[in-house]
């Protein structure tokens, strides 16, 4: 790819995220082409079709939850997992996108191996948690991804304060630890 599709490629991208994070997956390519500083022939020429551009966006968005988890790997198992559930309830909002996909079908928009990836890497970080004795035994992952999607949609639909955000957690991590 010559560097000034790639430039224009990331430009796209960029401002898809943004417009993806405020609208949701309903935003329209217009806003993409208009905050890229591209023409719209521009963004289809990359992404033929929305759903191409949608799954770009959150394949990179996917991408970066899951080197986060993998970077948390390392860290204090006993808190690790908790940590990520926390941040990425906090950042909710931002990642719209990827809330909106996590509660639905990934194989709709092909992102359904980048949604694998990131539950795999969640994995790790549950088995490391059950294993520090942080979490309880009998917790298995599609409970943790039920309640990590429930709390994200929670954040971005409920308008939910810090405080209400906090305390919802606070629940949440009660009932998963011994």
């Amino acid at each position: 790819m010559r560097a000034d599709a790639r430039r224009n490629r990331d430009r796209i991208l960029a401002a898809a995220e943004e417009v993806f994070a405020r609208h949701g997956a309903s935003a329209s390519t217009e806003e993409v082409a208009a905050i890229a500083g591209v023409a719209i022939g521009t963004v289809f020429r990359h992404f033929p079709t929305k759903q191409d551009l949608l799954a770009a966006i959150v394949k990179e968005l996917l991408a970066r939850l899951t080197a986060e988890v993998a970077e948390l790997a390392s860290a204090d198992p006993a808190t690790a997992l908790f940590d990520f559930v926390e941040r990425v309830v906090e950042q909710a909002a931002e990642k719209r996108a990827v809330v909106e996909l996590l509660a639905a079908d990934g194989v709709r928009v092909g992102v359904a191996d980048p949604l694998r990836g990131l539950a795999d890497a969640l994995g790790v970080l549950l088995s490391r948690a059950q294993q520090a004795g942080a979490v309880r035994a009998e917790i298995r992952l599609d409970e943790v991804l039920a309640l990590l999607t429930a709390t994200a949609q929670g954040a971005l639909h409920g308008g939910w304060s810090e405080d209400l955000r906090r305390r919802a957690l606070a629940v949440v991590f009660a009932g998963m630890r011994p």
